[in-house]
């Protein structure tokens, strides 16, 4: 028997560049079992899927252990309370923490290093050169030890083996300087100068550890805003649920719910878990979930949403799904594993970061030696080394895609726009052609029956008995409103036998010992049924945009049904939005052509291919891709199956049901259209901000690193730009959150 792939999503402490994700991802894949594992610097998280049977989350955190990091494990297997022990959690504090020391200490640093340097200073002072040097030394120490330690153990960790990221230039740059004036002021005998006692450098070494750790304070802040939309998604899960025990109902913890488990749910409350409406009815504030701002009406037979407000009445309803079953676990989870993996345009940064420090720590060398073969002072020389290893901006390489990631799939969310991926959410972008199915898509997929005409003397109530007894066993939209048409009418259904569908024809079944034949004329054709007497009628339906059915009895044509599906209010306005983005759209369905080109016009499309059973809208998009088009298929995630499949970008309509949150590249939470627009507007608006991102985190290197190799970059605005490379990525990466989609 197969062993189930395990998905997990958990915390990384420790990393800080682009070159530490590669460094966790390289450990964590030498783990048999091990079979993919994809980690985002902005998320500080790892997805990795492993197979249970062969490997473990201990075998995991300890080979992220052996690398210089510390993977978090979960402390139960309930997944949303895994999501909460997930966030990432102390880490901002603590830097915060470590920042206030090192500011507390390196202001007076500075502010003594420069007033010691005036002759003032040296005319009034009390105390001697050596003796200020004594006490900057004392102060440095305590900065070096409590607010830079984080620097120089993980530099240590990888020196061990013999790896080298972010943190190895911070730990050289500054720990070369303090270690340099530890010697000019512990030892003056090995430091010769002609002008006295050499320059110290504490302030230098004090001042960028502060500045660094101001960046990475803000930057974490950043972080936990960029993050914002997956916070909002697990607080909405209520603690408790009021659950029917006997006769009463009692408050249970939400992880005491069991499926089948009646609850009740008063106005105002929040809706515990998925389920089914068995009394009451309501309107439900779904905001949280599809992005929808006006409450939904629901009563008996609908299902509701754990997470969901329940606005105005009282309601019970039956469990159908708890704890990571649910559809905001699942929701949850999508968004975590999205916000987690990586989109193709990140390759060239993960590229440049594998051989950024190493390169960069090259340059430092080589600046110092060629400013000594110049002839410049040590110190001198040792400054130069120091900035290039300071304006180096790895942090900001790595942060460029993923925040923006973070930031475009959390904002998705909150439209109701779930984004399986990164690679869709970029692929979204480059779409050339948006392909609609009709039924349930651009319409409400609510047919209903409109009118009705009967041939060879069958009696209207006989037809329509037989008819929707076999459609019964049918879950397409057209046998729906067969049956709905029957039941309003109060006709009794009986059962079938020998049910057949074929998907996109028609089915066949036996009724009471008749053989009813329900489809298209082609359908019934086939099957060696002479529907000649219907299609004049037929023609005057379609021509009204109406779909027409036809019924045979015993091999003879009993009658046509007209059914007509309201297109749905935002279908137009969708379709002009894709428009005026550039993107062709067309309409593709299994109607004929009358009733699917009354419906394109209606909405504003003039490019329809009718007639095109399932099997055949694969072929379609096909077609589509040979002629060079990046193609995005759009329908209601269980019909179009292999439409989908084939699809460059699929796209379900569905209110989020399982299969769509399953198998579909974008999957919208609510129907509306307008969503797909906005989600190739999401994509464009993160690609833009992912390329501006590159750009700046690239300039910052090329233009800096020069700068400081040729002596024109003080150490210390060295580490102010660098501090401030990864505070103005995230920030660029923050605005999608405001950005009108």
């Amino acid at each position: 028997m197969e062993t189930k792939i395990q998905t997990l999503t958990l915390p990384v402490e420790g990393m800080t560049c682009a070159s530490c994700v590669a460094r966790v991802e390289k450990a964590l894949h030498k783990i048999d079992g091990v079979k993919s594992a994809v980690v985002n610097l902005g998320s500080e998280k790892a997805t990795i899927k492993i197979d249970p049977s062969k490997a473990d989350t201990q075998k995991l955190a300890a080979a992220v252990e052996e690398a210089g990091y510390k993977l978090i494990l979960p402390q139960t297997d309930n997944f949303t309370k895994t999501s909460e022990t997930s966030a990432p959690s102390g880490s901002y504090s603590k830097l915060k923490k470590e920042f206030i020391v090192s500011i507390v200490f390196a202001l007076p640093i500075m502010m003594v290093s420069m007033v010691s340097m005036t002759h003032w200073f040296m005319r009034f002072s009390p105390m001697s050169m050596d003796e200020v040097n004594k006490v900057l030394l004392i102060a440095t120490t305590v900065v070096m030890v409590v607010s830079g330690k984080r620097f120089f153990s993980i530099a240590w960790k990888l020196l061990r083996h013999f790896d080298a990221d972010m943190n190895t230039l911070v730990a050289v740059g500054t720990g070369v300087a303090y270690t340099y004036s530890a010697i000019v002021v512990l030892f003056p005998n090995w430091v010769s100068s002609s002008d006295g006692m050499p320059h110290v450098y504490f302030d230098t070494a004090a001042t960028i550890i502060a500045l660094i750790l101001l960046g990475k304070t803000l930057e974490a802040r950043a972080k936990q805003h960029a993050s914002d939309a997956m916070r909002k998604l697990m607080s909405i899960q209520p603690k408790t649920a009021r659950v029917k025990r006997g006769e009463s109902f009692i408050d249970l913890f939400i992880d005491d719910v069991t499926v089948g488990d009646i609850v009740l749910v008063r106005p105002g409350e929040k809706i515990s878990v998925d389920g089914i409406i068995t009394k009451g009815d309501t309107a439900i504030d779904e905001s949280m979930m599809t992005g929808e701002s006006i409450p939904v009406t629901k009563m008996i037979g609908d299902k509701v949403i754990g997470g969901t407000i329940n606005t105005t009445g009282s309601l019970e309803f039956r469990a159908t799904a708890v704890g990571k079953d649910t559809m905001l676990s699942q929701i949850i989870r999508m968004v975590e594993e999205a916000q987690g993996s990586k989109a193709p345009i990140q390759s060239l940064a993960d590229k440049i970061a594998a051989i950024f420090v190493p390169v960069v720590l090259s340059i430092s060398v080589v600046t110092f030696l060629v400013w000594i073969f110049l002839g410049v002072a040590f110190s001198s020389a040792m400054i130069n080394a120091i900035a290039v290893l300071i304006i180096a901006c790895p942090c900001a390489l790595g942060l460029a895609t993923p925040t923006a990631i973070i930031v475009g799939t959390g904002k998705g969310a909150s439209l109701g726009v779930l984004i399986k991926n990164a690679e869709s959410l970029e692929r979204a972008g480059s779409v050339d052609v948006v392909v609609f199915d009709k039924t349930g898509t651009l319409t409400e997929g609510k047919p209903s029956v409109v009118a009705l005409k009967s041939y060879n003397q069958f009696d209207v109530e006989t037809i329509i008995r037989l008819a929707a007894s076999v459609e019964h066993n049918s879950e397409h939209p057209l046998s729906k409103a067969i049956v709905d048409y029957a039941q309003n009418k109060s006709f009794s259904l009986d059962d079938v036998t020998a049910f057949l569908s074929n998907p996109g024809f028609g089915v066949n079944g036996k009724v009471q010992g008749k053989n009813i034949a329900i489809g298209n004329a082609s359908f019934l054709r086939e099957s060696l049924i002479n529907t000649t007497a219907g299609e004049a009628d037929s023609q005057l339906f379609e021509s009204e945009g109406k779909t027409v059915v036809f019924v045979a009895i015993d091999k003879k044509l009993a009658c046509i049904i007209a059914i007509s599906d309201t297109i749905r209010q935002t279908s137009r306005e969708a379709v002009e939005r894709l428009k005026k983005t550039g993107v062709d759209v067309m309409l593709l369905t299994g109607d004929n052509e009358k009733t699917a080109n009354a419906i394109a016009k209606e909405i504003g499309i003039t490019n329809v291919v009718a007639n095109v059973f399932p099997q055949n809208k694969l072929e379609q998009i096909k077609k589509l891709q040979a002629e060079g088009k990046i193609v995005a298929m759009v329908g209601d995630g269980v019909n179009d199956a292999p439409a989908l499949a084939q699809a460059d970008l699929s796209i379900a309509m569905g209110s989020g049901t399982d299969v769509a949150l399953e198998t579909a590249d974008i999957a919208i939470m609510k129907h509306d259209l307008r969503s797909v627009a906005r989600s190739i507007q999401l994509s464009k608006s993160t690609l833009r901000t992912i390329k501006q991102n590159l750009f700046w985190a690239f300039i910052y290197n090329i233009i800096g690193i020069p700068l400081a190799a040729f002596g024109l970059l003080n150490p210390i605005f060295a580490a102010g730009a660098m501090a401030f490379s990864s505070v103005s990525v995230v920030s660029n990466s923050l605005r999608l959150k405001t950005k009108k989609i």
